[in-house]
């Protein structure tokens, strides 16, 4: 990591550790996510944020809160390792995990971490469960909220569900 940026505020607070800090430029678009097991889906998505003209940063979910919402075998991945995946594609400027309780989900607690980061869009994925509260996440930091389609087959779940069938 290449430093730590916690939320100010309470215990219930997110932190920010940058893995590949941008250089500063321009307000930036903003995906957060697991990125487990980086496939198609999240290439395509990835690229049609940044085609939209702001630079990309990327927020992977720390280990802790992925097997909180995802369960006991999950990340497969270590939230480094997943860092540096989405930092080697050309489409992403900039990544950081994204740390703190599992239950710190709220548009109060996102809009706190990246605030910070100046945002000018919020982006996620259609069907996106936290999809109203990143939309009221954006509108708290003066930010567009960017639901752009879902790669329809293409998920780190529905690969898993593949594997199993196939062993």
């Amino acid at each position: 990591m290449t430093g730590t940026e916690p939320e100010q505020g309470t215990a219930h607070s997110l932190a920010l550790d940058w893995f590949a800090r941008p250089t500063p430029v321009e307000p930036p678009a903003i995906v957060t996510g697991a990125f487990d097991i980086l496939h198609v889906g999240h290439v395509r998505y990835l690229r049609s944020v940044r085609e939209r003209g702001a630079p990309l940063l990327v927020g992977v979910e720390s280990d802790e809160r992925v097997r909180a919402w995802k369960g006991p075998t999950r990340p497969l991945n270590p939230a480094e390792e997943r860092a540096e995946m989405l930092a080697a594609l050309t489409c992403v400027d900039g990544v950081f995990v994204v740390s703190g309780p599992p239950s710190a989900t709220s548009w109060e607690h996102y809009a706190n971490l990246l605030g910070p980061l100046h945002p000018a869009a919020l982006a996620f994925t259609e069907g996106d469960p936290y999809s109203e509260a990143k939309r009221r996440g954006a509108h708290a930091l003066n930010a567009a909220a960017w639901e752009l389609p879902l790669t329809l087959g293409r998920s780190t779940s529905a690969t898993l569900g593949q594997l199993a069938r196939s062993l």
